[in-house]
């Protein structure tokens, strides 16, 4: 609900209108909003209520740009350094996005996890874990708006050919390959998650306005 601008920017969520509506205990309304909190979705007040937090797509732009830059340094280290990326942790990779692929969840935000955990490990096979640091700290900065990527199956399924799309290509040693597909993942995601991400902030927008006219 939070994802899809269904409250106004700002507004504060009220815990037991919520458990009301969605006909469940205050307990996990409670517990869903310290989880939106943690992933920067939502905000606290002084008091400590909870409020739907602003999208900075500016600054969205920016973290994409440095997870790419990350993520292409450790797929291109093995051209760059002669290093070779753990043929193991690839192929234990590939095993895991195979079962993904034959079997893929739900689509919801929840994806997000899954998602964050094939990237860094990814990133961790090229044997440079300073990289992985840094991946997981921009990760958690821009986790609020990257849910807004696995809200559609098509989404999810596209996403996990991918990621098996760019470990072959790591497993044949064809790293221009690798990172060309790697370059157009997160592209597209960038994409999706913006467009996904304003039409959010549309909706917020024009609840806001007939709030104020009603």
């Amino acid at each position: 609900m939070v994802m899809l601008g269904e409250f106004q920017t700002g507004q504060r969520l009220a815990e037991e209108q919520i458990a009301e509506q969605l006909e469940v205990s205050r307990t996990p309304v409670r517990e869903a909003f310290v989880r939106l909190h943690a992933d920067r979705l939502l905000s606290r007040f002084s008091d400590g209520g909870y409020f739907v937090a602003e999208i900075d797509l500016i600054d969205l732009r920016d973290l994409y740009e440095l997870r790419l830059a990350l993520e292409l340094q450790g797929i291109n280290r093995a051209r760059e350094f002669g290093i070779d990326h753990d043929r193991a942790a690839l192929l234990a990779l590939r095993k895991e996005w195979q079962a993904v692929q034959k079997s893929p969840p739900e689509p919801d935000g929840s994806f997000i996890e899954l998602d964050e955990s094939f990237h860094v490990a990814l990133l961790r096979a090229s044997g440079n874990l300073a990289l992985v640091e840094v991946l997981e700290s921009v990760n958690v900065r821009i986790r609020p708006v990257r849910t807004y990527d696995f809200l559609s199956e098509d989404r999810i399924v596209t996403s996990t050919a991918e990621h098996l799309g760019i470990v072959e290509a790591l497993l044949d040693h064809q790293i221009p390959l690798a990172a060309d597909r790697l370059r157009e993942h997160i592209g597209a995601s960038l994409e999706v998650v913006e467009e996904r991400a304003a039409e959010a902030m549309r909706r917020r927008a024009l609840r806001s306005r007939i709030t104020r006219e009603v």
